[in-house]
């Protein structure tokens, strides 16, 4: 990991609407949050709002994994009551992904407090698209509280998704690594989607857009369970892509996203040929491990472990479709696409919902290298980079 020089400490969304409630002063709120949305002194958002004279917190919102992210990937949440609080928390990933009519009842406006990491597929996005969609139905404000891009705001990268592949990994036509905030993703959706809602979207103080995670000396809380390290941010866009195949993406072990493997793979042979692709800011390791649950679970698996050197270089999408592409020629029996259901999709295969297009599977499976495909991503890239220039607040 390149090492940054350390910058003066960013203040969130959060400490900004606590410090200056504005226009929020009196309100009575619904919060949707998960473990990462806390004060740079680790205070829960639910707990600083429900402590604060200035608003009246009345309900909580959990997204995926909950609001104290105690449930695995692909796990739906039950509704229930906070133990914190004593507030009653809505599940946004069970039997609905929007908060319903009764949820809102008795409130004035919803604030959204998630830490996203930068990626397409991570869905606390679209939880926050479900609540716009929620707001504007039923006359609701939507407060969004702003956080880092844990990659910056500057470097996109990857396909922009195909509206027929649209899914809850990936419901609006963004790249893989969009680079923008959250906040700046609300004001797109609204606009691209024309959604008649009171957004308002509470900017952070000093975050600027060359800033990694580790630039902005705020404390890293894991917002999934999954997610440990900024380290696995980063390696993420394309770490996610494994969930579309039978390999361990390295969920139960300690690097999950960066360690990828399964029983039939040669670590050397992976390693050799990924390090023969040459790919910029990156070491492919040849090791062996046990997943403890999931994929594999019990068995030892080869595989390699990525290690990121230079993150202004490392190209994480490119990196895993070359991964993904020698690991399946090292066995065309025993390699396998994840079949669905997947995320509430029942019908299209996973990793095509995830890389937004069916055509890279294909071009795999004909034996061609991700690498030609490129080009037209860079054209999307150009185009995509017009479309968000508006709504960018830093």
């Amino acid at each position: 990991m390149t090492l940054r020089p350390r910058r003066r400490r960013v203040r969130s969304g959060l400490e900004q609407l606590l410090a200056r409630p504005g226009r929020l002063r009196g309100a009575r709120l619904g919060l949707v949050a998960n473990p990462a949305s806390v004060t740079a002194d680790l205070t829960h958002a639910s707990l600083a709002l429900h402590a604060s004279r200035a608003v009246r917190l009345r309900a909580l919102f959990g997204p995926e994994h909950g609001i104290w992210a105690n449930a695995q990937d692909l796990v739906e949440v039950e509704d229930g009551r906070d133990p914190a609080t004593g507030l009653p928390v809505h599940s946004l990933y069970g039997r609905s992904r929007e908060p319903a009519a009764q949820a809102l009842e008795g409130l004035d406006a919803l604030v959204v407090d998630l830490q996203d990491i930068g990626s397409r597929y991570y869905t606390y996005i679209y939880t926050m698209l479900g609540c716009l969609h929620a707001c504007a139905r039923h006359k609701r404000a939507l407060w969004v509280l702003d956080r880092p891009n844990p990659l910056g705001g500057r470097r996109l990268e990857g396909n922009v998704l195909d509206p027929a592949f649209r899914s809850f990994v990936g419901m609006h036509p963004l790249p893989v690594r969009h680079a923008m905030t959250i906040g700046e993703l609300a004001l797109l959706f609204r606009n691209e989607l024309s959604l008649d809602v009171e957004l308002n979207v509470v900017r952070m103080a000093g975050w600027r857009r060359d800033m990694y995670f580790e630039d902005t000396g705020l404390p890293w809380v894991l917002p999934s369970p999954n997610m440990p390290t900024p380290d696995t941010a980063v390696v993420y866009p394309g770490g996610c892509l494994i969930e579309g195949t039978n390999l361990s993406e390295g969920r139960g072990t300690t690097r999950p996203f960066e360690i990828v493997g399964a029983p039939w793979l040669d670590p050397w042979r992976l390693a050799r040929d990924l390090t023969a692709e040459r790919l910029p800011g990156v070491s492919f390791r040849p090791l062996y491990f046990t997943p403890t649950f999931q994929k594999h679970a019990g068995r030892l698996c080869g595989g390699v472990q990525l290690h990121v050197h230079d993150r202004s270089r490392f190209e994480a999408y490119l990196a895993f479709l070359l991964l993904i592409q020698h690991a399946r020629r090292q066995s065309l029996e025993r390699f396998q696409w994840r079949d669905p259901p997947y995320e509430y999709e029942s019908v299209k295969r996973p990793i095509d919902i995830l890389c937004g297009t069916d055509q890279i599977r294909r071009a795999l499976e004909a034996g061609q290298s991700p690498r030609r495909l490129r080009a037209g991503w860079r054209r999307q890239l150009d185009a995509f980079r017009r479309r968000r220039a508006p709504m960018l607040l830093y």
